[in-house]
């Protein structure tokens, strides 16, 4: 194991074997990194399990509370936030990326699964096998999605959804109901692909109709 300067790991932490840490990460307590998994610079980790040849690129933030509240008589209450992040095998996590802890239930990142920068998944998210996500994408809390997902990039993933296996989400979809296996959507709101495309082409139609006077 390599532990760069100004690096802080705490106690009760367990690291496996040739892992290499980076300058300036802080490693909080009670958290766990398998083999031959590599975190970059000016990362923070807290209340997780990270499994062995996991790449965590620099600035990444795991495990810090999410983003839970309660409304009484216009007073925001601030929800517990008790959960971990589990990070499995052969993960990769772009720089900048920020993964919640779980409310009760843990966040968690399925094998294989790759983040690009500055990815936020919220508390209690559940992302299955080999899931790609495009940069500054987000997935609220409590949504779940399938294996093989790839989700484009700026799409924004509404919270307590169900996303199936093999979906494919277009750039800059807002996503705000479940979707089925297999089926490929766009659009904000998301829809079917082809239904989408079928949209954008009838308003170029009607906006040119319009400037053309008919």
């Amino acid at each position: 194991v390599q532990i760069a300067p100004g690096a802080v790991v705490s106690s009760n932490v367990v690291i496996g074997s040739n892992c290499l840490i980076g300058a300036n990460t802080v490693i909080l307590s009670g958290v766990e990194i398998g083999n031959d998994t590599i975190i970059g610079p000016n990362c923070t980790l807290a209340y997780s399990i990270i499994g062995s040849n996991v790449k965590i690129h620099n600035g990444v933030r795991i495990g810090q509370d999410g983003f839970g509240f309660a409304q009484n008589e216009n007073i925001n209450l601030k929800m517990p936030q008790l959960g971990r992040v589990v990070i499995k095998d052969n993960v990769e996590i772009g720089s900048n990326c920020s993964i919640d802890r779980g409310t009760g239930p843990d966040t968690i990142l399925g094998e294989g699964t790759k983040l690009d920068n500055l990815v936020q998944i919220g508390h209690n998210a559940v992302l299955g096998k080999n899931c790609i996500m495009v940069a500054q994408s987000g997935v609220s809390g409590s949504t779940h999605i399938g294996n093989n997902v790839i989700i484009g990039g700026q799409v924004g993933i509404a919270g307590h959804l169900k996303i199936g296996n093999n979906v494919r989400i277009a750039a800059k979809a807002g996503v705000m109901k479940d979707i089925e296996d297999g089926m490929t959507v766009g659009g904000v709101p998301s829809m079917p692909i082809n239904d989408w495309h079928r949209q954008t082409i009838i308003l170029k139609k009607l906006i040119k109709k319009r400037k053309n006077g008919k």
